[in-house]
């Protein structure tokens, strides 16, 4: 182990100081912006696993970057915990409280404006609590593209979207939410406001600051609002569903992607054979589009602003060349919007379908994409001889390195007696990611759930100067006490 990271000593508040802190941030939110009613605060005190349940005083929800400013300047007086919230839809128990009860949820799902569009600069300016799809909306409606997509975005926000350096299913083309950003807006955590919300592409005067706060999870400081990229809209998009001869000639093709499209290939996705029975057995409306079942299937998606059929030609001579080369062994090309549903419905359904096959051991790693074939043959040797009978089932971003190696239960083992090896597994699975250079947190974040992983496996430099950047910012250890470091 690389060392523990340690925590700022917090002593929690007296009764009468909470008390009369609570007071003063009613005065500064007014009726609508807090409750302590216990059903009210129940959403935003467990994860959406199920894994965490916290306790808060009080649930906040501040309707501007000036009451932000303001509550965080209050619990900075009385060392009162603060933990940043959006949509609550983080995986790692990033934005759940602890359960001693003396900490305040810092909800900022009213903070929900799109403050600018300016589509000649190709940026949007949003507050925190915008939800992503609505933001999606929002450039499409200025026709421009804000292109982080992924399976939470009907809930998630983009502040915590930020925190967590969000990935997704464009991050091949497009890069991770550190990547779309171009300036932002933080209260930090003395209640001070850093206006950081520049629109330039090119700005060289010192440090990138607002890198510090993207993927720390809400601990050093609260991002109120941020510029982000947008792009050019695609006016052809084309998806098909292949069946790859094997895990190494799903890697040729992707290069085989690359190259004959002008590196216009915006998702490259792997679903083993697995994945496909599980939601084709489970998920209605649902399907195997092809005639024979094959081991591994990719899914490919090529955009572009072209709106004639050159990118169609595109992936029609990319897979009949495939064929010939014996990469690809079947494959369906949607042939419109509906059809291109249907095909990304099997890939969004892979986690949703393996509830239904009883527990299931997530991992959310990452390797150099062409470590990925090994990784996956090496990771289900070591999990099948850990766990006879377990079923893994990889899928996900292959084009990034970013796979989801998921173990779902042997059928008929007890749930819980299965869960309960969650740890081991885990360990068995990330010392593999370690050993090949990977990471074992690839877009999920930190949160609680990987806080022991981050002290066991970054180097100890890096440890210590997250610790030093912690301190700095943070000595009373308010901001997300619990959490990453």
């Amino acid at each position: 182990m690389a060392g523990a990271i340690t925590e700022p000593t917090l002593a929690a508040p007296s009764a009468p100081v909470i008390d009369a802190a609570l007071g003063r941030i009613r005065a500064i939110v007014g009726d609508r912006g807090w409750t302590t009613d216990p059903g009210e605060i129940a959403p935003h005190v467990i994860d959406q696993r199920d894994r965490y349940h916290g306790a808060a005083a009080m649930l906040v929800k501040p309707a501007d970057t000036a009451q932000v400013a303001a509550v965080v300047g209050v619990c900075a007086d009385q060392g009162i915990a603060i933990v940043p919230q959006g949509g609550n839809t983080s995986v790692c128990g990033g934005s759940v409280p602890g359960t001693g009860g003396d900490e305040i949820v810092l909800n900022l799902s009213r903070m929900n404006r799109v403050r600018d569009i300016d589509p000649a600069n190709y940026t949007l300016c949003a507050e925190a609590g915008c939800i992503l799809a609505d933001l999606q909306a929002a450039a499409a409606e200025a026709d421009r593209l804000f292109p982080l997509s992924l399976a939470a975005e009907g809930s998630c926000e983009i502040g915590g979207n930020l925190s967590t350096n969000a990935g997704g299913i464009n991050v091949l083309r497009y890069g991770m939410a550190r990547d779309l950003v171009l300036g932002l807006e933080v209260v930090l955590p003395d209640g001070t406001v850093w206006d950081g919300l520049r629109a330039l592409r090119k700005d060289n005067t010192g440090y990138d600051l607002k890198q510090l706060f993207i993927g720390a999870e809400g601990t050093l400081g609260v991002i109120t609002a941020a510029v982000l990229k947008l792009f050019p809209i695609p006016r052809v998009v084309t998806t098909a569903l292949v069946a790859v001869a094997g895990l190494d000639e799903a890697l040729t093709l992707l290069s085989c992607a690359r190259s004959a499209s002008g590196d216009q290939v915006s998702a490259f996705e792997l679903l083993p054979r697995i994945a496909l029975d599980f939601v084709c057995a489970h998920v209605p409306g649902t399907r195997d589009p092809l005639a024979k079942p094959h081991d591994h299937y990719v899914l490919i998606e090529l955009s572009s602003g072209d709106p004639g059929p050159a990118l169609a030609e595109t992936m029609e001579r990319l897979l009949g060349q495939a064929v010939e080369d014996g990469l690809v062994l079947d494959g369906v090309i949607a042939a419109n919007t509906g059809q291109s549903r249907d095909l990304w419905k099997l890939r969004d359904s892979c986690s949703e379908a393996q509830k239904h096959e009883g527990g299931s051991i997530k991992h959310d790693v990452s390797v150099a994409v062409s470590r990925v074939p090994e990784f996956i043959r090496r990771a289900t040797a070591l999990v099948e001889a850990a766990i006879p009978g377990a079923r893994p089932v990889p899928f996900g971003h292959v084009g990034d390195g970013n796979i989801h190696f998921n173990v779902s239960q042997p059928p008929g083992a007890d749930k819980a007696e299965f869960l309960d090896q969650w740890d081991a597994l885990n360990r068995i699975v990330h010392d593999l990611v370690h050993e090949m250079g990977g990471s074992f947190s690839a877009e999920h974040g930190v949160g609680q759930l990987k806080r022991d992983d981050l002290a066991r496996y970054r180097p100890a430099i890096e440890l210590a100067l997250m610790r030093r950047i912690k301190t700095a910012l943070d000595p009373r250890g308010i901001m997300n006490p619990g959490k990453v470091v």
